[in-house]
């Protein structure tokens, strides 16, 4: 059973568990009837956001419907799309990681994800982690603030970005702005003082 048809299992039970028709779950959830059955059913995918409803009306963690009873999470090694949760770092800055190996690794693979931003008056504070990035834009446009100097980044650009370079971005743009970021640990970071 795949990712998709096992969390589609997993709501149809809770829904039957909880005594609700497909009716009142769609009414609940804002859902159709028909796109509820066919997820049920493991016909449909389900966006992250739709899927926090469900967890929302049948009161459970959103994690509960990615437990699998028949294999640990952890030996999953492979992130599925639908199972991305972006965290907020700021209201206009989220970031999802796209590994399940702990972030003390050597490699930490992220998405970025920038909300827009109409004031564009002021760069924002810079800073210099220890750790060397490489950026690929896949959607919007980005600007790049990286040490005494901006630049802006469109879908396909690319940067890479080393260990304790000032830098920072910004999306001054009205629609949303997503990039892959792989940061990897310097070889000389043990050796430099932490930020």
């Amino acid at each position: 059973m795949n990712a998709n048809a096992a969390i589609g299992a997993k709501v149809k039970e809770l829904r039957i568990k909880k005594k609700f028709t497909l009716k009142q779950l769609s009414m609940a959830c804002g859902l159709s009837i028909g796109f509820l059955s066919q997820f049920e059913r493991g016909i449909s995918s389900i966006a992250l956001d739709s899927l926090e409803k469900l967890a929302d009306v049948l009161e459970v963690p959103l994690a509960f419907l990615f437990e699998d009873g028949q294999m640990p999470k952890n030996q999953d090694p492979v992130v599925h799309g639908i199972e991305l949760q972006p965290n907020a770092v700021s209201d206009k800055f989220y970031q999802c990681k796209l590994t399940k190996q702990n972030v003390n690794e050597a490699m930490l693979p992220q998405i970025i994800i920038l909300m827009p931003y109409a004031d564009g008056k002021r760069a924002p504070e810079i800073y210099s982690p220890e750790r060397e990035k490489f950026i690929y834009v896949l959607e919007g446009v980005a600007t790049l603030f990286l040490e005494d100097k901006q630049y802006v980044l469109y879908p396909g650009d690319s940067i890479q970005i080393h260990a304790y370079q000032q830098h920072n971005w910004e999306n001054r743009t009205p629609r949303i702005t997503r990039f892959l970021v792989i940061s990897t640990f310097h070889a000389s970071s043990d050796t430099k003082a932490q930020n």
